[in-house]
């Protein structure tokens, strides 16, 4: 969780800020397009924001809404997850992008973890995919120098998408920009395309405020409109899908 101190600045050197625009394109059984503003944050799981008491209620971290012991730190939790398939990253930094509590709200539907070996190079991605049915999957990516990846559906995301497919993820590590892009190829369909970009900004209190005075109350913001999107597709006729059991593997602990 989020470390308190009352007299100190929020810690910026490892931590940003990106205001986002996230895009969903779909152009089968019927076209549509809808995006929607966020912003998420660029952390470091060994050196988490610091933030002064009366800013924490606008930023929070907490593993509860993460894979993995909610008892247990998100960096401990991630080291769990990868030493069951086998990867050691021997104290490695890992970098995690994901949207933050606010007043105690938090939707994520995708957050990215970066994870690095000593020396800095990038050993592998997790790609945690949340719905909106309070479930959640990991997806464990071994990626090229672009930060590319393929990896087969597993998870009920939409109600509007059975499981299954192949994702085509682009997820490189952002700096000034961030850009990544997720494609879902199904035989004999045209691709569905999420991308998400934003532009970087520093991680101080003016930043805190700004953001979350142009889009209040973000998170619960997020699931209403992700909700009434739902609403609006089904109205024009876009069939149902019947929502599987959530797979065990990369499953939260609630």
């Amino acid at each position: 969780m989020t470390t308190a101190d009352s007299s100190a600045k929020p810690r910026s050197a490892n931590s940003s800020i990106y205001s986002t625009d996230i895009e969903h394109v779909r152009t089968a059984p019927l076209k549509n397009r809808f995006r929607y503003k966020s912003f998420s944050w660029f952390v470091d799981l060994d050196d988490m924001p610091r933030l002064r008491t009366w800013v924490q209620p606008l930023a929070g971290f907490d593993a509860r809404d993460h894979i993995g012991d909610p008892e247990r730190t998100i960096r401990e939790n991630i080291d769990a997850y990868l030493a069951e398939r086998g990867i050691d990253l021997h104290g490695g930094r890992i970098t995690m992008l994901a949207n933050s509590r606010v007043f105690g709200h938090t939707f994520n539907p995708l957050s990215v973890f970066w994870c690095h070996d000593p020396d800095g190079a990038l050993v592998c991605i997790v790609a945690e995919v949340h719905n909106t049915y309070k479930e959640s999957h990991a997806y464990l990516l071994d990626v090229d120098e672009h930060g590319s990846a393929r990896t087969p559906k597993k998870f009920y995301v939409s109600p509007f998408n059975d499981v299954d497919g192949e994702y085509r993820m682009r997820l490189p590590e952002p700096n000034e920009r961030l850009h990544l892009s997720i494609v879902l190829q199904r035989e004999n369909q045209p691709p569905f395309v999420a991308t998400v970009t934003g532009k970087r900004m520093t991680a101080d209190t003016g930043a805190i405020i700004r953001t979350a005075l142009a889009i209040p109350m973000a998170p619960l913001r997020v699931v209403i409109q992700i909700r009434w999107q739902g609403i609006r597709l089904w109205m024009r006729g876009l069939p149902l899908r019947s929502r599987p059991s959530a797979p065990a593997v990369g499953k939260a602990s609630r």
